[in-house]
């Protein structure tokens, strides 16, 4: 059966997209929390001025505890995507007179999909699909590349005279040279790319397109630019937070923020298409929506076509028939006058009286 087809390729897609989804979180989860990949060991000079920043403590003790990072990154754009997109759902709903085919988009024998849940898990979907992306490039340029942070020299504690660095130009490379806490060290050599700017800036410019590209709302030529530029201010001053606290180097923030907008934009463009979609259904179901639905055993409702047409052919009936006992020439006039809609509105009035 086509419509047994049709379904199975939906549910093939989902499968698709949700082992997709599946492995990116897994893959995120392995580099951040477990051993698997390891570091690259990389080496340093005998009293290197560019490590030898002072260490400020835990990342915890942070102006921008990663906590309250991870919190605002994941809660932020979810809450503003959800309460604008139930908004304009219900502004569009309750100014349009619309029959219950016009608010669900079937999808199964039995079930139907609100087009604002199907809009909201879209544009939620994608965004933390590339949240999850965004901190996968940077763990991985991160362990490939093992860059030092600033502080890398204060918390790795070397021993200078027992590596024998008399000389301030002296390359130390083997991994024992350090004394210092593990953990510590281990985190001080993860520093390129800068997480916390990639995060940041990848969540404040998606959400700054969705607001510039979704809301329409009267009055909002400003504020919207305003809000857009306040979110890309945030991510901003993230990263200037992580070099005055000499947890990463400039070159760490910036690229960092040149993965998050990199893939920000890509998704906005290319996979949402700058948020384009209708909240609802318009009149008549797409051929693709009549070609993929299933089919459903539901009531029959006679389309306003239909009853304009049968009354027409009524019409036309009575009309036959008072010509009937007619002369040629009054025919004639009455078909005339049928064609002109005279008759018809005629019809209408003795309708209504």
């Amino acid at each position: 059966m086509p419509h047994e087809k049709s379904r199975w390729d939906t549910y093939k897609y989902l499968i698709i997209e949700l082992v997709i989804m599946a492995g990116t979180v897994m893959l995120a989860y392995y580099f951040e929390y477990t051993d698997t990949f390891n570091v690259n060991v990389q080496g340093f000079f005998c009293y290197d001025s560019a490590y030898t920043k002072p260490y400020l403590g835990p990342e915890e003790s942070s102006a921008v505890p990663p906590v309250i990072l991870y919190a605002v990154v994941a809660g932020v754009p979810t809450l503003v995507i959800t309460v604008t997109e139930a908004v304009m759902f219900l502004l569009q709903y309750t100014s349009k007179e619309l029959d219950g085919r016009e608010k669900n988009f079937a999808t199964g024998d039995c079930c139907y999909l609100n087009p604002l849940v199907r809009r909201t898990f879209r544009f939620l979907g994608v965004y933390m699909f590339g949240l999850f992306t965004t901190d996968i490039f940077v763990n991985a340029g991160q362990v490939v590349t093992g860059n030092l942070a600033p502080h890398f020299l204060t918390v790795c504690k070397p021993n200078y005279t027992a590596l024998g660095c008399q000389q301030a130009l002296r390359y130390i490379s083997h991994q024992e040279a350090c004394t210092g806490n593990e953990e510590d060290i281990l985190r001080a050599r993860k520093t390129f790319p800068s997480k916390e700017a990639a995060l940041s800036v990848y969540a404040a410019l998606y959400l700054a397109m969705y607001i510039t590209c979704t809301v329409k709302a009267k009055g909002t030529r400003l504020a919207k630019p305003v809000m857009s530029l306040g979110l890309m201010c945030l991510a901003f001053l993230t990263g200037i937070n992580r070099v005055a606290e000499y947890r990463n180097h400039w070159s760490d923030v910036i690229a960092g923020f040149i993965i998050g907008v990199a893939i920000a934009t890509f998704l906005v463009v290319c996979v949402v298409h700058n948020f384009q979609g209708k909240l609802l259904l318009s009149e008549e179901p797409s051929q693709e929506l009549v070609a993929n639905a299933p089919m459903m055993n539901m009531p029959r409702v006679e389309s306003p076509l239909e009853k304009y047409i049968a009354s027409q052919v009524a019409e036309l009936r009575e009309i036959e028939g008072e010509l009937a006992p007619r002369s040629l020439k009054e025919r004639i006039l009455s078909f005339f006058s049928w064609l002109t809609g005279t008759s018809r509105f005629r019809h209408l009035q003795n309708t209504r009286q």
